[in-house]
């Protein structure tokens, strides 16, 4: 293992099979509809400067790590926003608007949601009131700040902007556009996940005739990953083994998976995965979540600056990848579970395996890229 290993033993914390496995395709296209994930595809696809985002083959990856194919979906490339949320917010912004001038959009945010709410109401003309915690960073913060919105610095973490939101929202009458789902909160959610499942239309197509067998999908509340698993309930015709990968300080996936219901986590130490640093699944995601996903894993931060390089010096394929730190977690994923041989005996994972990744964003905090680079 010639380019990614030189003696490095690349970290897991914590594999589990999902006991309640039962992928169904009738229930997740219940939770999100073959219509909604129709009807968000024609309207961003018509979306000014709208291109799909390259589906990269990582050839020296797969051939060290003795597979067939390992895509990787790079969403550097999507709009000028540099992640897959820029499909999400923007899409509920414009759908839940409907034209009205006169509605001011909040939401709270870590980062990417943020920039997509913010440019989606840029778009339409819309004002615009951004909820970070202290922890978000000025260049994230700043980011917005230049797409017209007006950012709202709160102390404490995201749970803290989020109550914030809710609450002057509210006093002002502003339209929450969130990817949380809550109860009587449902609907803005589902719309956002909608416009992440673009990225399966586009991956089916570019894939041809080629057959996914793996899928390793991000998850913070989970909304990507669900949005993922709803695409591939609409598009593909074979199921593949859905794999669930979250930082280990933050694993509200799969401690939900374990016992069947949504478990809170007492987040104790931020992860470098910041977009992924999340303690609870959402109720929208979790619907599809629950029985689909065949195994999570759960992982430190440890590889992070190393994977980030790997891609960004073109390691592992031909591609040179701007990679973002939460976009790292599924090639290390992939990395430790081929090393360790009862856990890629167990996925299933061989020379015929065609392994579909998320790069999910690039360089969208570019100072903390660089730091990142630098380590």
């Amino acid at each position: 293992m010639t380019i990614i290993s030189n003696g490095h033993l690349w970290k897991y914390s914590s594999c589990i099979e999902n006991k309640n496995y039962s992928f169904s395709k009738e229930e997740i296209l219940k939770t999100l509809s073959k219509e909604e994930i129709d009807e968000a595809y024609l309207s961003i696809s018509k979306w000014k400067n709208y291109n799909p985002t390259p589906l990269l083959l990582l050839k020296k990856l797969s051939k060290e790590l003795n597979l067939n194919k390992i895509y990787y979906k790079d969403e550097s490339k999507r709009f000028n926003l540099k992640s897959f949320k820029a499909l999400g917010g923007a899409y509920a912004v414009e759908k839940v608007t409907k034209g009205n001038k006169d509605i001011t959009v909040s939401t709270a945010t870590a980062g990417n949601h943020g920039r997509s709410v913010a440019w989606g109401a840029r778009r339409l003309g819309l004002k615009c009131k951004i909820f970070i915690s202290e922890y978000v960073s000025d260049a994230r913060g700043k980011a917005m700040e230049d797409l017209g919105a007006d950012v709202i610095k709160v102390k404490g973490n995201y749970e803290n902007s989020l109550i914030e939101c809710i609450k002057q929202s509210t006093e002002n009458n502003w339209q929450i556009v969130q990817d949380v789902a809550w109860k009587n909160y449902m609907l803005i959610p589902t719309l956002t996940m909608a416009g992440y499942s673009v990225m399966m239309k586009e991956i089916v197509d570019q894939i041809k005739n080629e057959e996914i067998t793996h899928i390793i999908l991000q998850a913070g509340v989970g909304g990507m990953a669900a949005a993922i698993i709803a695409g591939t309930a609409r598009y593909l015709k074979n199921i593949p083994t859905m794999i669930v990968v979250e930082p280990d300080s933050a694993a509200c996936v799969m401690e939900s998976i374990k016992t069947g219901k949504i478990e809170k986590i007492n987040i104790i130490r931020e992860s470098l995965m910041g977009g992924m640093s999340c303690g609870e699944v959402s109720l929208v995601p979790w619907e599809i979540l629950k029985n689909s996903v065949n195994y999570c894993i759960s992982l430190p931060d440890d590889d992070i600056p190393r994977a980030m390089k790997l891609l960004g010096n073109a390691s592992f394929g031909e591609n040179k990848i701007i990679a973002g730190e939460n976009a790292a977690p599924g090639v290390i994923s992939l990395i430790a579970s081929c090393n360790d041989e009862k856990i890629k005996k167990k996925f299933n994972l061989n020379s015929s395996s065609n392994v579909l990744l998320i790069g999910c964003e690039g360089d969208t905090d570019q100072e903390m890229y660089q730091k990142l680079l630098n380590k």
